[in-house]
């Protein structure tokens, strides 16, 4: 460990402390249907797009139409996206499949699709042996947009109905995407693509470049449109990398000043969010004491993180390999990591993606050490309340202040009050069932695959009979069920073929149950938590009283992060002594 290690972690939370406020309030203006500072410029340009698709964007929608609306365009993007990548060749005439890519195996297909749909940006594929440009741009790009605008256009909603004093009107979806495209992502993303192109990210259409090492043997330098996308794959917390090591390409992520800027990109608009509820709902105290709670376990992950990767592991001791990082010299954990970035950089973005429904990496989650390793997996078990992902992270956490709300008021003997709304039995229920999802539809998955010999094909041969074994099935689908994307990445979805499904390329378990296990954990909170906005909404505000638990103060700041991390631990800590813990006081050096 170093003192510029510990600086940057500080420096890093500091900075986009700073830079999450402001963005919160312009957000909480852009979505109250105030003027905003871009109004002038994309003004017109809303207007044509509402008029293009038929909308009539003051024409509020209750939770129902909010979500058939939500569930139509997600449906028809899942079609498109679909059609795009089984139909790769035939987009040749483009010229934006210079490598002359064929399609890849349906049941690969398929979890992809399910993944970009999803923001889980799951990838059991290369992307630079697999996707053309086409595929890359006008697929997965699109979709990589579309499926954060939708995260974020749900939260608002929420948020709509926690503050709504009259009605059932939760918003009109319509309008909120337009709204979260045109002002809030485009405007980020255009001067970020350029940050990064001016820094070595490529943007580029020719083939890809076959060159003499300085050795004398031959090498292809894998090319394409890389800085547009790399945007927006960290912006919109998608994580789905270009290349196939993903922010550990120098094309991707070139140096470390890339490197802090990608994990500010990752974290901006979920923080700016809970400053933005704070805002809305009138209450900037109560947005405060929610972002104080999730940057403190943000931190505390942090931390941990890194002291396990600069100190090693004790198969490292035991080989003999002990750490020097207190020297201040590059000792500790190195393995799977870039020089460039070194462990504090890694660690920390290991944090920032895990903590989002971002699976981007810049260094191999395997090669961690078990207490290290251990970091995201309990990231994970948090289910996006630490920050999360654009839009997912905001109300699976409010799901979390409302059970929060509930359990505080059963211990102070009085009906539970949220900002003046009475919290009845119905809303318990949705977000009891809610905050169970996710959790759910993981264990039930990584049960189905490691019970069944066609999921343990999927384990790498090298971690068989080890903890790792567990730890790779139980992240893979951890991460897709928490729509994440990073993956432990020995586990494939290229394994034998199930019995009876004998073809050329198989039909992967993996595949099947990952893009299921992904839909699943995507749409069905997403239906409960507009059924929450839709009953809050239509709910009369009592004025309150000096019984009245306040929600913006340090000791329900408290109350918040034990709910949290108490629901994650008796969720997920039998599965995690299975795996990371046990491989980290284990003298296993895989």
């Amino acid at each position: 460990m170093t003192l510029t290690g510990w600086l940057t972690i500080l420096i890093f939370a500091a900075v986009l402390t700073g830079t999450a406020a402001p963005l919160g309030r312009y957000m909480a203006r852009l979505y109250s249907g105030e003027r905003v500072l871009l109004t002038p410029i994309l003004g017109r340009p809303e207007a044509l797009l509402y008029r293009a698709i038929g909308v009539d964007p003051k024409r509020g929608q209750d939770w129902k139409a909010y979500a058939r609306s939500l569930l139509l365009f997600s449906l028809l993007g899942w079609l498109l996206l679909y059609l795009i990548l089984r139909t790769q060749t035939l987009w040749d005439f483009t010229g934006l499949n210079p490598m002359g890519f064929h399609s890849a195996p349906w049941d690969v297909t398929f979890n992809t699709t399910s993944s970009f749909l999803t923001n889980t940006n799951w990838q059991y594929y290369s992307g630079e042996t697999t996707m053309s440009y086409f595929s890359q741009m006008a697929g997965l790009a699109v979709q990589n947009w579309l499926s954060a605008a939708v995260g974020i256009a749900v939260a608002v909603a929420l948020v709509r109905g926690i503050v709504g004093r009259t009605g059932k009107s939760i918003g009109n979806f319509w309008s909120d995407l337009v709204r979260t495209i045109l002002y809030v992502m485009l405007p980020l993303a255009v001067v970020f693509a350029l940050v990064l192109a001016s820094q070595g990210v490529i943007e580029s259409f020719s083939s890809y470049l076959h060159v003499r090492t300085l050795t004398g043997l031959s090498q292809t330098i894998a090319m394409g449109p890389v800085a547009s996308q790399e945007v927006v794959k960290m912006l919109g917390t998608n994580g789905g990398g270009f290349f196939n090591v993903n922010s550990a390409h120098p094309f991707e992520n070139p140096n470390a000043f890339t490197n802090l800027v990608e994990m500010w990109l990752v974290l901006i608009i979920p923080a700016a969010l809970i400053f933005m509820y704070g805002r809305m709902c009138g209450n900037r105290r109560q947005g405060y004491a929610i972002f104080g709670v999730v940057m403190t376990l943000f931190l505390a992950g942090a931390a941990v993180a890194y002291i396990a990767e600069a100190e090693g592991s004790p198969a490292q001791h035991a080989a003999g390999l002990r750490t020097a990082a207190r020297a201040g010299s590059s000792g500790g954990n190195l393995e799977g990591k870039e020089q460039r970035f070194g462990i504090a950089e890694s660690a920390l973005f290991d944090v920032v993606t895990t903590v989002t429904s971002c699976g981007a990496v810049n260094s191999s989650l395997e090669s961690y050490t078990g207490i290290g390793g251990a970091v995201p997996f309990a990231n994970l078990s948090a289910s996006e309340t630490i920050f999360g992902g654009v839009g997912t992270g905001l109300y699976s956490l409010l799901l979390y202040v409302l059970l929060a709300v509930f359990i505080g008021g059963l211990m102070v003997g009085r009906t539970p009050e949220w900002l003046g709304k009475k919290l009845e039995a119905r809303e318990i229920k949705l977000a009891g069932l809610g905050v169970l999802i996710t959790p759910l539809a993981a264990l039930l998955c990584s049960a189905a695959a490691t019970a069944s010999a066609a999921g343990r094909t999927s384990i790498s041969k090298a971690a068989v009979g080890t903890p790792q074994a567990f730890s790779e099935t139980f992240y893979a689908y951890l991460s897709q069920a928490n729509n994440n994307g990073s993956a432990f990445a020995g586990y494939s979805g290229f394994a034998q073929p199930l019995a009876g499904n004998l073809h050329s390329h198989g039909i992967v378990m993996a595949d099947i149950l990952g893009g299921f296990d992904m839909l699943l954990a995507r749409y069905l909170p997403i239906l409960l938590v507009l059924a929450v906005a839709g009953s809050l909404a239509g709910k009369r505000v009592a004025p309150s009283g000096l019984g009245t638990m306040r929600t913006d103060n340090p000791t329900f700041a408290l109350l918040l992060t034990a709910v949290i991390v108490i629901v994650g631990a008796l969720t997920f800590f039998p599965a995690l002594l299975l795996g990371p813990i046990v491989q980290g006081l284990t003298g296993h050096l895989y």
